[in-house]
């Protein structure tokens, strides 16, 4: 058999490598439009920011070595132009010689990736305007930094790339400023946990502008101006557009292959497209959400790889499925961890599909054991039996172990009630007896066995502070360093059962601590003395998270901040 495999990098290279360990007898042909088989993506702000030092360290594999290894015959520069699905050949065309020719095959497996979203912007050519989705395109940024030492720098969006960008950007001394169109920056996040990494932005030097998108750019001498739409103009020496990706499904529209809702190649299970010799991977297909069964897209490594080893698995004869992604996903910003798998709430709400949020926060590791680092951890789960429907984890050590542990549960399909018992790893330096995997399990477990009631932060602007009170149970320093709600009642928890008979059966009280545990506490006594009472859900910190959110709006007056 013939297999031509179109694209190479996490998808493509994976399916061919996987497709000669299963067949050694086939004929493989790799086509790379570019010079580069195999590269790490995920690497490249990191080799603009000197973290990575080596240029060679961003190449996974080289074609000869690929070559030598997996007798897989590669054309590099050599773009495929057409599929002709009739004649079961493709059109290639060699950039470096001009030469065109045809290609017969017996099966194809397509992986083109996706390419950066350019928007038209007026003044958008301009020679210090920059994306980054590949290694020619990492050496025109690092050469632009090293050689013109830029003072500051304009990110377009705030994803993935933008965040990595703006990190690796301050690292060679150059100031960002990431103008963003949506209220915050990482949209897999919910608002409330992205609120925790624009406060860690603004510490670290980094300007946000968000809620505003791009007007246009200006070319002025050296310098560039950026115009928004809100008609701020920010000055600076270079921009970085990284606003998204879309997936390059040109060749196989042209070809008369079907393309998905969401604008994927659509595929099955076993990752064949509508013609059945022609398998599609990576960031080009439309794939299944694991946790909602809804139409998806994921430009994510991972996947891509499960699914290149799939679509070689089923064209060598082996019957082998992709499940669905859950998008499981992880990213440093300067010196905190964001993560997240699953849906969020803007998913769930988007898909009409009920659920219930629970924040918990909890130390890395053993808190007599120095440096350990709080995490904040928001749960989504169904409110009739406590499947887990997703997960996100801001923090710092240790945030990536308990994500993976939460997307290896969902993807068991467990409940908030499994996380409670789960057996973990526990050493000072690593954990806690109670990890903080179970402890989140135990938070969201209370509210669906009824042990407690809650308040979440988007639900603070509509108490009414006429009927409703809200208990701070922390301490007096406490209050003096991390900020207060004026106008909360101030009882610190150890107080409270000495203050009972000072309360009003005929309000509602709303009891809160710096992270959410003594507010359970208290909740606990307050219900069980027969007062009407709500725990605010997360505490205080998650509070912080929304701020600018809830200050607009509230009710009380207004939360002020010691930071």
């Amino acid at each position: 058999m013939k297999l031509v495999v179109i694209g190479g990098v996490a998808g493509g290279a994976t399916a061919a490598a996987r497709a000669r360990r299963l067949n050694e007898e086939a004929e493989i042909v790799i086509f790379e439009r570019g010079e580069y088989i195999s590269f790490a993506n995920c690497g490249l702000p990191y080799h603009i920011g000197e973290v990575i030092k080596e240029r060679e360290d961003l190449l996974v594999t080289t074609a000869d070595a690929f070559r030598n290894r997996y007798n897989v015959d590669i054309r590099l520069f050599t773009e495929i132009t057409a599929i002709d699905r009739k004649k079961k050949q493709v059109s290639a065309k060699n950039h470096q010689t001009g030469e065109t020719y045809t290609e017969s095959y017996d099966t194809i497996i397509l992986s083109p990736g996706a390419e950066p979203v350019r928007p038209p912007f007026p003044g958008v050519d301009s020679d210090n305007i920059f994306n980054l989705r590949n290694i020619p395109d990492t050496d025109r940024i690092k050469t632009y930094v090293d050689q013109k030492a830029p003072a500051s720098a304009v990110v377009v969006g705030g994803g993935f790339i933008g965040l990595e960008m703006a990190e690796n950007l301050a690292i060679r001394g150059v100031r960002p400023t990431i103008i963003e169109k949506l209220e915050q920056v990482m949209p897999t996040m919910d608002y409330e946990m992205a609120g925790l990494m624009h406060a860690h932005l603004k510490e670290k030097g980094v300007d946000l502008i968000l809620g505003d998108g791009i007007a246009s750019f200006e070319k002025q001498g050296k310098r560039l101006c950026v115009h928004t739409q809100s008609g701020k103009t920010v000055e600076c020496d270079m921009a970085i557009l990284s606003i998204g990706v879309k997936p390059e499904f040109g060749l196989a529209r042209d070809a008369g292959l079907a393309i998905g809702e969401t604008g994927g190649v659509k595929v099955s299970a076993t990752m064949q497209t509508s013609d059945p010799d022609i398998y599609a991977v990576g960031d080009a297909v439309e794939t299944t959400d694991f946790m909602t069964g809804f139409s998806t897209m994921t430009p994510l490594a991972g996947p891509a790889n499960k699914q290149g080893r799939i679509a070689a698995d089923n064209v060598m004869g082996r019957r082998s499925i992709f499940r669905g992604t859950l998008g499981t996903s992880v990213v440093k910003i300067f010196d905190q961890t964001v993560a997240s798998t699953g849906a969020s709430e803007k998913t769930l709400k988007r898909n009409k599909i009920p659920y219930l949020a629970s924040y918990s926060h909890a130390g890395s590791h053993a808190s007599y054991y120095p440096g350990a680092e709080m995490m904040a951890i928001k749960i989504l789960m169904s409110p009739s039996n406590g499947k887990i429907l997703g997960a996100q984890i801001v923090g710092g050590e240790g945030v990536d172990k308990r994500i993976d542990v939460l997307a290896t549960a969902m993807h068991a399909c467990m409940t908030v009630f499994q996380l409670e018992e789960l057996e973990l790893a526990y050493a000072p330096p690593y954990s806690s007896a109670k990890d903080p995997v179970n402890i989140a399990g135990f938070v969201a477990s209370n509210l669906l066995k009824g042990d407690s009631r809650k308040v979440n932060w988007n639900e603070f602007n509509e108490l009414d502070p006429e009927t409703d009170v809200l208990v701070d149970l922390r301490n007096k320093d406490e209050l003096e360093t991390t900020g207060e709600i004026e106008g909360a009642l101030h009882i610190p928890l150890n107080q409270l059962r000495d203050h009972l008979d000072q309360l009003d059966k005929n309000k509602r009280y709303i009891t809160f601590c710096a992270i959410g545990q003594r507010g359970y506490v208290g909740y606990r006594i307050l219900a069980q003395h027969g007062f009407d009472v709500r725990n605010l859900s997360g505490g205080y910190k998650t509070l912080l998270g929304a701020k600018e959110k809830i200050m607009k709006e509230s009710p009380f007056t207004t939360v002020w901040l010691g930071q």
